[in-house]
């Protein structure tokens, strides 16, 4: 059933974008995923070095995708559907989001920003509205400031973000804190004292549990389980909180791994991730149409979890599917990790 919030959010979606609306309802009760665009990473794309950094090294070492690349790529995918998209990085406010919004289309897509929030000034912030982006989401780790700037490895980040948030309510632009959760971290006093912050703030709370990927490959002991994942269901309950695995934009879904059904990513060098964490590439855009690479990845049986298999330690994923990826120039083709039996 359509939540009272959603139906507010797709009256405001018909007065400001109405063809994204059209597709929204047009395949509500199927799952059509967003696309992530890795635009640009590595050095120089980034003003910060995450301890946590996914993709610093991921698509580096090849060619990068143009704004013409990016254009066909959305064009196709409006054909199937497709109308929500996210601009990561590297960070984004480095990019010349312009030339990059325009080459997505905004009329056809309702797009989200990823930022590390220290660059974001209210200029910035209306600008980026002004062009058609519709939720600015910083990321925050902790509450203690200091811990999120040594996560972050930049001094006074944490407080620029704090800043972000005030700037992008005052200027009534949608958003979310973006935060990494660790096992530890979730059964903190902290953690739950940051959901109290951001929802007294009116803010929502998107939590992405920690993976050994990146930076942070090879850390299998922060990692979560089966039923730390259900505690946070329970945190689910009482705050603001969600995750890829909780059902959301007014589509009953089963609780169950997202990868290749609710989001999508594409990275620097143009490799559809059927996960964005996982960097598998399913295809490239730069040698074969988006539409037959995404026709494709509807076939894989790998992601058939009712869990997060690459934050969950006990699913057995990690083992098999991203192990395997380490010390490998990234992203690695399914056809060096996959066999037949991965397809229906």
């Amino acid at each position: 059933m359509t939540t009272k919030k959603e139906k507010t959010s797709r009256e405001k979606l018909r007065e400001k974008k109405p063809k994204v609306l059209d597709k929204i309802l047009a395949h509500e009760h199927e799952q059509i995923p967003r696309i992530q665009l890795q635009w640009r990473t590595g050095k120089g794309a980034c003003n910060f070095s995450c301890q946590h950094c996914s993709v610093k090294d991921v698509g580096n070492n090849k060619e990068l995708i143009t704004l013409d690349d990016v254009r066909n790529l959305f064009q196709q995918a409006d054909k199937i559907g497709i109308s929500r998209m996210t601009i990561s990085g590297g960070e984004p406010l480095l990019f010349d989001l312009d030339t990059l919004v325009e080459a997505i289309n905004p009329k056809l897509y309702w797009i989200q920003l990823d930022t590390n929030g220290w660059l974001l000034t209210k200029n910035k912030a209306q600008h980026c509205k002004d062009i058609g982006i519709d939720v600015i989401a910083p990321s925050l780790d902790s509450l203690n400031f200091e811990e999120h700037d040594a996560f972050r490895n930049a001094k006074g980040s944490a407080e620029r973000v704090i800043k972000a948030f005030d700037i992008i309510q005052e200027l009534e632009i949608g958003t979310f804190v973006q935060t990494v959760v660790t096992r530890t971290r979730l059964y903190s006093e902290e953690f739950i004292e940051f959901l109290k912050y951001f929802n007294g703030r009116g803010i929502g709370v998107f939590v992405s549990f920690a993976k050994p990927v990146g930076s942070f490959a090879g850390h299998f002991e922060e990692m979560v389980t089966k039923d730390d994942i259900l505690y946070f269901e329970k945190l689910e309950k009482e705050y603001n909180c969600f995750s890829h695995l909780t059902p959301g934009y007014g589509i009953n879904l089963e609780r169950n791994c997202v990868a290749g059904k609710n989001i999508i990513g594409c990275s620097t060098d143009g490799s559809i991730l059927p996960c964005i964490y996982h960097y598998m590439s399913i295809g490239n855009i730069k040698e074969e149409s988006f539409i037959d690479i995404y026709n494709r990845m509807r076939k894989l049986n790998i992601y058939n979890y009712n869990t997060c298999p690459m934050a969950d330690k006990t699913a057995g994923f990690v083992e098999k599917y991203v192990a395997p990826l380490y010390g490998k120039e990234l992203p690695v083709s399914y056809k060096e990790l996959l066999t037949e039996g991965d397809f229906d």
